[in-house]
């Protein structure tokens, strides 16, 4: 066999047909995740929705549809004028991922979760409007940062994408740039270069919304001398 016959043979894109195209890989992904945040709690019934940039396109969950259910194929697929191309009708909240991805250019997902304690955080009260919860451990500075909390609009609200936009742009240009929000009411929106970020900026933002209300809101947030350690020693954007 000569030595091309066996790349050939080898070479994972030729076994595996979602390898090598990108379409296919992001709606395995999407299903995943959907999957993944079902079987832990973090979503229930058909509430939230996942994107996924894919060039000029995106990939979403359609409106209504079960995260822990989802199936490829039904996922929908929209061009970069916003038409949509395949699939059954995309989320309510496409305006909004798309203004995301526009605002941000290092965003690649998004999750958008109701997840049960940070929809507990905007009914008993957030910290502050521009930072939902006080920096009290180096993880959730680390790993999440600033997160503002959006006002109250009705869901799928092409205003949220506005003020969503609105809030990058004004973190960007402070030099502490986000990577989730949290709209009143509805839950929180992350947003990374890949799943696996999206999905770390969830879990630590909303474990740190466990852990403030389990501690009834009594724990201090660390010093500025402390946080300006973890922006030296870690990059923190805090």
């Amino acid at each position: 066999m000569t030595e091309a016959m066996t790349e050939a043979v080898t070479d994972p894109a030729m076994s595996d047909p979602a390898m090598s195209d990108p379409v296919e890989a992001a709606r395995r992904e999407i299903v995943r995740v959907g999957t993944t945040l079902f079987a832990r709690g973090y979503v229930h019934a058909s509430a939230g929705n996942i994107s996924a940039q894919v060039g000029d396109s995106h990939l979403i969950t359609p409106t209504d549809a079960a995260l822990g259910f989802l199936e490829p194929d039904r996922l929908a697929l929209v061009d970069a004028q916003g038409d949509q191309r395949a699939g059954d009708r995309a989320s309510k909240t496409l305006t909004l991922h798309r203004r995301i991805y526009a605002a941000d250019p290092t965003a690649r997902f998004i999750v958008h979760t109701h997840s049960t304690h940070l929809v507990g955080l905007t009914l008993s009260g957030v910290w502050s409007q521009d930072d939902v919860l006080p920096p009290i451990t180096p993880y959730y500075v680390m790993k999440v940062g600033h997160v503002p909390l959006v006002p109250y609009h009705r869901p799928g609200d092409p205003r949220v994408a506005d003020l969503v936009a609105a809030r990058i742009a004004e973190r960007a240009a402070r030099g502490t740039p986000i990577r989730a929000v949290l709209l009143d009411r509805l839950g929180p929106v992350v947003w990374g270069p890949d799943a696996a970020s999206a999905l770390a900026v969830l879990e630590e933002l909303e474990e740190t919304a466990r852990l403030w209300l389990l501690t009834d809101r009594r724990p201090a947030p660390l010093m500025e001398p402390e946080l300006a350690e973890l922006r030296s020693v870690f990059g923190a954007r805090w």
